[in-house]
Order: C-alpha cells, then structure tokens, then sequence
C-alpha cells in the first residue's frame, strides 16, 4: 500500500470468516467492527453463543432483568480478549434532551452507522429496570487486531467484508447470521472455497 493512499477504515462492517479460517474463536465467525483505525481494530463476534442467558449473566452480576424479551437470549462469545468482560452493542440511546449528542451511559463508544458499544454496568442497571436500549447484544469478550493485523490478515483472503446491517445483529437468528451475512455480497456459503487463493 503507498503511503500516501488513505488508510481502509472498516468500522461498521462485518468481517465474515472465510473457510479457510480454521481458528476455533473465528471459524464461520461474522464479528462486528466498532472501530478500526491505523492503531488496530476491535469488534465483537455476533454468531458465537455462550453456554449462558442474559438472566444468567443478570443473577451473576446481583441484578434482577426485568426485560422478559431478553431473559432468554444468549450472551455471545465477543472474542477472546477480557473474557470476563461483558461489551453490550445496542442501538443509541441519547438523553433527552440532547445533551450534545452523547449516550447517557459513562463507558461508550459510539459507533458511526447509529450503534454504541458500552461496557459500564450502568447499561445492565437501565435494562435490569425494564428500561434501556430496545436492540442489545451481549457479548463477553471482544476480538482486537493490532496495528496492520487486520489489513494482514484481510491480504490473506481470511475475511470477507460488507457493511454492517443491523437487522443481522439484532433481528436474524444466531445460526442464520453467518449466512445472512454472506447474502449481503450475494454470496451462500456453498460458493466459497477452503482454499486460500493466491494467483
């Protein structure tokens, strides 16, 4: 790449592995980017259930969930960093009124494409009142790449790339989102080959 190109900036995308990405964490894996600079990237995989609810997770952390529509969803895997962590990606939730724009959570990163990505407990507190973001997705755990680790890893056909659809996060089964991911590009898994090409 020349230096004076401008640099890929694939926030607000889905990474979505190819077949030949045989890493356990990533294989069939669709992971959301909330950020992606020249530092590095950092996004949350959306099609890895974890073997607990959000109830669980609720009872874990001493919080009652009075959100029936989410007690029984899975918390995802997010990746493999700070697994113990929970990452809550939910649509933007402003004060009102607007206090310039910002999330009424302390520990947000919003997103541009109309997502936050907050990891204060105070997300979990508005939810465990029945109040909070109408569309959330919680993950523990989140997947980084360092500084052109993912521009690497992209060059060697590892993930494909599309701009994110929320209704893939927040309104598609888990075990359709790799597929519905793909059906962004046109593309059905069939059509993919295990093998890497290289001309």
């Amino acid at each position: 790449m020349s230096s004076d190109s401008a640099p890929m900036n694939l926030t607000h995308h889905f990474l979505i592995a190819m077949p030949g990405l045989e890493d356990e964490t990533f294989s069939r894996s669709v992971v959301y980017l909330c950020e992606h600079s020249a530092r590095g990237a950092l996004g949350l995989v959306i099609n890895k259930p974890s073997d607990i609810n959000l109830k669980n997770l609720f009872d874990k952390v001493d919080l009652p969930l009075r959100r029936a529509d989410l007690s029984e969803s899975p918390v995802l895997q997010g990746g493999p960093v700070q697994t113990e962590r929970g990452f809550v990606l939910h649509e933007a939730v402003v004060a009102t009124p607007p206090d310039e724009g910002e999330s009424i959570y302390a520990s947000t990163m919003t997103i541009p494409g109309g997502l936050e990505m907050t990891t204060s407990k105070d997300v979990l507190e508005a939810l465990s009142t029945g109040a909070g973001p109408k569309k959330v997705l919680v993950s523990l755990g989140y997947a980084a790449w360092g500084e052109g680790q993912l521009e690497s890893e992209l060059a060697e056909n590892s993930w494909l790339t599309v701009e994110a659809d929320t209704a893939v996060i927040f309104d598609t089964p888990i075990a359709e989102r790799y597929d519905r991911a793909l059906l962004l590009l046109g593309l059905q898994s069939w059509m993919l080959s295990p093998e890497a090409g290289h001309a």
